[in-house]
């Protein structure tokens, strides 16, 4: 019973543990402020993120976390390819706030 206890505890611990750490991966984004930060996002990836021009991605209803961590690593140069440079320079002046906003903005696109 008391390894069982034991158990059960430990297995709460880690569900806390590995939560609290996803939570603070970004900021708490604004939709409404992402939606006035992206304006110059949306040259390239549409008003709502379906782009219009071939080799851009669209990025409506992604993940914000994973819109987030991607505009991260462009902005910290790991992550390059045909148009690394170009968002890295376009994501140069943001903060992680304006990040998590445009990327929660754009994850509640439909």
């Amino acid at each position: 019973m008391r390894h069982l206890y034991l158990l059960s505890l430990f297995f709460i611990f880690n569900l806390v543990i590995s939560t609290s750490s996803w939570a603070n991966a970004m900021p708490q984004g604004n939709s409404e402020a992402g939606k006035v930060k992206s304006f110059t996002c949306q040259f390239c990836h549409g008003q709502q993120g379906l782009t219009k021009k071939d080799g851009y991605p669209h990025i409506n209803n992604q993940s914000a976390l994973y819109l987030y961590k991607s505009m991260k690593s462009y902005q910290n140069g790991e992550r390059g390819g045909a148009y690394g440079e170009m968002m890295k320079q376009q994501l140069s002046v943001l903060n992680e706030q304006d990040l998590a906003d445009i990327a929660v903005y754009y994850a509640e696109q439909p």
